[in-house]
């Protein structure tokens, strides 16, 4: 008889109700969480004098061959792990042993416990790998500080700038996304076991001890808060949905630019498939499969938004439905990133197409506005109406040009205001133009070389964050497993 039902329940569910309501598909990704949530349970337990010590050593062997046998030998046709798990402990330990595992403990407490536990190790590994592209993005944007481009404003000839520039752009929107998972992150890392259902336990618990053998920064005060927020989940799946969003956007440029028409990239084969029937064709899938997957990611989102929408306080079952949108968010973003830096670090840059491109579209016009300002002092509004009528016509400016045109507008002519034939030459030419922009953050050669030595010193402190984190995490798990060891 099920160990949950038999008290309070005297007729089983069927299989189609089992079905409907198992969980046990998706806490395979909490199964080892699981045990380590119960070995530091127990160890607690047993601290405060609310089991024996033979009980304690017991339930720590038991667990251990749970662990070790791993959660195939678990019976599924319980309705989660966590029962699953408790009931194969009795199995091997008896109920006088093993019923008292749970002791001052809900499986609400228990299963936030296990999630919170298992997302902080995929924040971890989301940080590493986002810095890893970073990295890539990088050193890619070291080699291209003079590859001249064309860049774009609604997806139309703008403005001269540099590869380096395009890539950078995107490093400094994947830095703001680190930043956004260790703030998810520390708002996971914190315990709500010792919570039980929702108002916590009679029995003389040590939540602080819970607290240091499972590596949180913290308990949850409160115990109805903590075995009913999920704001922790949607904060990490909104970082997902970001992450995810930048990279569509990178997606969408790789793919615009390996196009015939472009003809700025041409990525990898490895990153490429063809076509069943056309031999010539080299498709970007895996950049249009990041670009398509955003969506996967951003309903994961809204998915755990609906569901957690006017939920009363404190459990309710709807919970359940949460976290395999979670879990499927997290691979998908962690696989996107990896394919990202695969892409940008394996493709081949065609930097003849790129300069080529660079002079069509009048892209310096915005410069030889600027000129004009300086030169021949007029207010931006005139020289941009001056140049935006050059512009209409098609015709490549010349101070004969550009003299009638202001003997219309201003009733003067350029000339005669100290605007020369060399002044409009270096204006249109597109070197020229990114090499002046040399303000902060602009794409001259200069400030792109120190926007990267920036750059890189900022993946070093991540790096070194992210080893922080890490070894405070191992640190807590060596804790954990030697007080178990001294016990069982």
């Amino acid at each position: 008889m099920n160990i949950l039902r038999r008290g309070r329940l005297a007729v089983a569910p069927g299989e189609d109700i089992m079905r409907f309501t198992s969980s046990m598909d998706a806490d395979k990704r909490i199964f080892d969480a699981d045990v380590e949530v119960d070995k530091a349970h127990v160890v607690m337990l047993k601290e405060q004098g609310i089991i024996k010590d033979s009980v304690c050593s017991s339930i720590l062997c038991g667990l251990e061959k749970i662990q070790k046998d791993g959660i195939s030998a678990l019976d599924t046709s319980y309705e989660d792990v966590h029962i699953a798990l408790e009931a194969r402990l009795i199995e091997i330990v008896g109920e006088d042993i093993g019923g008292r595992m749970h002791s001052g403990r809900s499986r609400n407490d228990e299963v936030a416990t296990c999630i919170r536990l298992t997302l902080r190790m995929e924040l971890l590994g989301l940080m590493g790998e986002v810095n890893d592209l970073i990295g890539t993005l990088v050193k890619v944007a070291g080699k291209h500080h003079e590859t001249i481009m064309p860049g774009y404003t609604h997806t139309q000839h703008a403005q001269p700038t540099t590869l380096s520039h395009n890539l950078l752009a995107h490093t400094n929107a994947f830095i703001r996304d680190i930043s956004r998972i260790k703030g998810a992150y520390e708002c996971t890392n914190q315990n709500p076991l010792g919570a039980a259902a929702f108002a916590s336990t009679g029995f003389p618990i040590n939540r602080e001890r819970t607290t240091e053998l499972l590596g949180f920064d913290s308990a949850i005060e409160n115990s109805m808060d903590a075995v009913s927020t999920r704001d922790f989940m949607i904060e990490s799946l909104g970082c997902f949905s970001n992450i995810m969003a930048n990279l569509s956007r990178m997606a969408e440029e790789l793919i615009l630019w390996s196009t015939s028409e472009f003809g700025f990239i041409e990525l990898d084969d490895q990153y490429s498939s063809t076509s069943s029937i056309m031999p010539q064709k080299k498709n970007p899938d895996i950049a249009e499969l990041m670009r398509a997957k955003t969506g996967t990611v951003h309903g994961a989102l809204m998915s755990v938004l609906t569901i957690c929408k006017a939920l009363p306080y404190s459990y309710n079952r709807d919970l359940q439905e949460a976290t395999p949108h979670l879990w499927r968010a997290a691979d998908t973003v962690r696989a996107s990133v990896r394919m990202a830096s695969g892409m940008v670090g394996t493709m081949s840059i065609r930097k003849d197409a790129m300069n080529k491109t660079a002079n069509i579209g009048f892209m310096t016009a915005t410069e030889l506005a600027d000129v004009l300002v300086r030169t021949a002092d007029i207010p931006f509004r005139t020289a941009h109406h001056i140049v935006g009528s050059i512009a209409k016509t098609g015709k490549t400016p010349t101070l004969a040009i550009l003299d009638e045109l202001s003997s219309e507008i201003i009733h003067e002519k350029l000339s005669d205001r100290g605007l020369s034939e060399k002044a409009i030459r270096e204006a249109l030419d597109p070197v020229d133009n990114v090499r002046k922009r040399e303000v902060l953050g602009g794409p001259a050669p200069c400030e792109t070389k120190r926007q990267i030595t920036v750059m890189k010193k900022k993946l070093s402190r991540i790096q070194k964050d992210i080893g922080v984190l890490y070894e405070k995490r191992e640190e807590a798990s060596g804790k954990l497993e030697k007080v178990c060891k001294k016990y069982s």
